[in-house]
């Protein structure tokens, strides 16, 4: 059993790393145009929620902030992830487009002042993704734990590109099922 969780770990590492280098090849332009139609996407899709969070764009992901700031314009409030301990549940500070941010232990910009927030929808980034709606991530499993422990849990949607479609991420135990997934070319549930 250890060997074959040793199997797995090795080849999440290389498909993340594979998923990485195929978003670094958009050129910007295309990265944009392509962040632009998922935001389009989802504008069309998604129910309007309460309080969204979504990841500060890092590592050439999806763009969605404009998204937020149209959501804004209705009353939507926006959070982003603060990583509190490595083991624990991400929490939610709110965002706004004047609010001060900095590096977090990741070199991932966080709001440095903010109210605390509860998601009713989360936007998560897509490394990989299948149609059986389930996300390679990073490899911490912050969002999966995240997911599990929020009560009720919030609307799991993935963006991404279709570039980083494959056939099956072959799920963990503790995989967290994403309920959307949108990408450039449309938004979608992932089958039962």
């Amino acid at each position: 059993m250890k060997g074959r969780r040793e199997d797995n770990t090795a080849r999440r590492r290389a498909l993340r790393q594979e998923m990485v280098a195929r978003r670094a090849a958009l050129s910007d332009a295309e990265h944009a145009a392509l962040s632009a139609r998922i935001v389009v996407h989802a504008l069309a899709a998604l129910p309007l929620p309460v309080v969204a969070a979504f990841c500060w764009p890092i590592r050439h992901e999806p763009d969605v902030r404009s998204l937020l700031a149209r959501w804004a314009t209705t009353g939507v409030r926006a959070a982003l992830p603060v990583v509190i301990t490595e083991d624990a549940p991400l929490r939610f500070r709110e965002w706004t487009p004047d609010g001060q941010l900095a590096a977090d232990r990741y070199g991932i910009p966080t709001p440095t002042a903010g109210a605390w927030l509860t998601p009713d929808l989360i936007l998560l980034p897509l490394n990989g993704f299948d149609d059986a709606g389930y996300r390679l991530g990073y490899g911490g499993g912050y969002f999966d734990r995240t997911l599990a422990a929020l009560v009720p849990r919030p609307l799991a949607v993935g963006v991404g590109f279709e570039i980083n479609r494959i056939a099956s991420i072959q799920p963990a135990p503790h995989d967290q099922r994403l309920d959307w997934i949108v990408t450039e070319n449309g938004a979608f549930r992932p089958a039962a």
